[in-house]
């Protein structure tokens, strides 16, 4: 309430207008009004504007250092994994499973986000913010219709003609991909994300997206973790329409398409490509990203804790199923 608004109360006051009309005169609730009266009028003294404000001021809480200023583990915790680009949501759930039982090893999302944001509440450096993922792209929408010159390829093995475990999360091996495409579309990197476990792998396409280098990029992939790749879903880009046959004849991965302007048919990979522009934005160039930074990626992305996967990270999902897999199932480490 403003000064201006006690200011009326006590003209209204002393006119003999009720408490309700009080209230319906400067816009306030009656039982706001109410409260106002009862906490600044006594039996000795009547309500006057100027002291109430001053009381008012004077009960208004001090603020008080937050939990991570208080507490420099947490503080050290906290900070870390928001290098490591994780959410303020993954580092509040990840800390209850990284320190049970510990009360003082907790902290909200909230406090986490206000800490950065808020000036006042500042107990965590403000360059962190960069780390912070922006959301999700917005696409452009596209008219009714609309045709991209590719058209539907009936020969080309559709995402219809897919298993029916592929569509269920409960089974692994079921991949999407995609590519992320830099600056003037000249260069580009390969995304692939397993959909039960949301594992990503890279592919370094620095110089081409011409079908043999994505073939060559693929199969290497493939053999990466190769009881583990038993489909994969794609869309109906030139750099996979063009190689999937010499993928599925270099190994036993079969390869299915999406239906045209169907991004949603391949959600777990236009997700993760969404986490992937926090690492490689939008309108630069691509190919300055060397195979070894792309693992270095890879690793950091499948590090982080995910919510649809209950707070487990990529990684230990993956690590959990090739240890609950039986051996004929587990994967090969790449030599």
């Amino acid at each position: 309430m403003s000064y201006q608004d006690r200011m009326a109360i006590a003209f209204s006051r002393e006119s003999g207008m009720s408490v309700r009309e009080i209230a319906k005169a400067i816009g306030r609730s009656p039982s706001t009004v109410s409260r106002e009266l009862r906490r600044n009028t006594d039996r000795r003294v009547e309500y006057a504007p100027h002291r109430a404000q001053v009381h008012t001021e004077g009960r208004r809480a001090r603020p008080q250092p937050s939990k991570l200023a208080r507490d420099p583990r947490l503080h050290e915790y906290v900070q870390a994994k928001l290098k490591l680009k994780w959410s303020p949501e993954q580092i509040s759930n990840k800390l209850v499973e990284d320190h049970p039982g510990e009360e003082s090893m907790r902290v909200s999302h909230e406090t986490i986000y206000r800490a950065l944001y808020v000036q006042t509440r500042g107990t965590l450096k403000r360059d962190l913010v960069t780390k912070l993922r922006t959301g999700r792209a917005l696409r452009k929408p596209q008219a009714k219709g609309q045709q991209d010159g590719r058209g539907k390829r009936p020969e080309l093995p559709l995402i219809a003609d897919r298993p029916a475990e592929a569509a269920d999360r409960a089974v692994a091996g079921h991949w999407e991909g995609d590519l992320i495409v830099g600056k003037d579309g000249k260069s580009q990197i390969g995304t692939l994300v397993e959909r039960t476990t949301r594992y990503c792998l890279l592919l370094h396409l620095p110089d081409s997206k011409e079908a043999d280098a994505v073939e060559a990029e693929m199969v290497r992939a493939v053999n990466s973790l190769p009881t583990l790749m038993k489909t994969l879903t794609w869309d109906q880009g030139t750099e996979m329409t063009g190689a999937y046959a010499g993928i599925e004849i270099a190994t036993d991965l079969k390869v299915y398409f999406c239906d045209p302007h169907s991004p949603w048919q391949r959600g777990s990979n236009e997700n993760t490509n969404g986490l992937l522009r926090q690492y490689f934005p939008k309108g630069t160039d691509l190919s300055h990203h060397s195979r070894e930074h792309l693992e270095f990626v890879q690793a950091e992305l499948n590090g982080r804790p995910r919510k649809t996967l209950n707070w487990k990270s990529p990684a230990e999902a993956l690590n959990e199923l090739l240890l609950n897999s039986p051996n004929e199932n587990r994967v090969a480490t790449t030599p």
